[in-house]
């Protein structure tokens, strides 16, 4: 049986020399693989109480839909600025190359609710940053974070201390 890191196909040297790129997209896909991926998740939110979960653009769309369906849960889209309707709240974050801005509906996330986090991959951690923040901001506490993918050699955990943090691969360098 593979596990799924076997459906991750690592690219040398892109976007830049030195860089090893980690498609996730390798694991959509497969079916298996997708369905391993999303087995997994599940596992990682299993026996936790919580009310909604939460997925930014655009693969934690991918990944967080099919586990809030599962679990019976909402879900909450997070989008690039000016791309939802209603009234939103907004959070600025850095990137390595300047910054970016998300937003969530202002009554996406109700006081109390217990909130997860699903994305496909952590790096430097800022946009999962920016989005606990949006979530406490409406009175919401994230209860988990989960990550299909995580570079542990960029140390975005460091930005989600105070939070359950889990990935289902974990790779080493950058």
């Amino acid at each position: 049986m593979k596990k799924l890191e076997d459906y991750v196909i690592s690219i040398p040297d892109f976007p830049e020399p030195g860089i090893i790129f980690r498609d996730v997209t390798s694991i959509l896909q497969d079916a298996k693989g997708l369905e391993l991926a999303i087995d997994t998740l599940l596992k990682m939110v299993e026996g936790l109480d919580f009310d909604v979960v939460l997925g930014p653009e655009s693969r934690g769309f991918i990944f967080g839909m099919p586990v809030a369906y599962a679990s019976h849960k909402s879900f909450v889209p997070v989008r690039k600025k000016g791309k939802l309707p209603r009234e939103t709240v907004s959070a600025k974050y850095e990137l390595e190359y300047g910054t970016a801005e998300i937003e969530i509906h202002k009554d996406a996330i109700r006081p109390g609710q217990r909130v997860v986090i699903i994305d496909d991959l952590i790096a430097t951690g800022g946009t999962i940053e920016a989005i606990t923040g949006l979530v406490e901001q409406l009175g919401g506490k994230v209860v988990k974070i989960c990550f299909v993918m995580e570079l542990a050699g960029l140390c975005g955990r460091e930005k989600l201390k105070n939070y359950p943090v889990e990935s289902a691969i974990v790779y080493e360098g950058k």
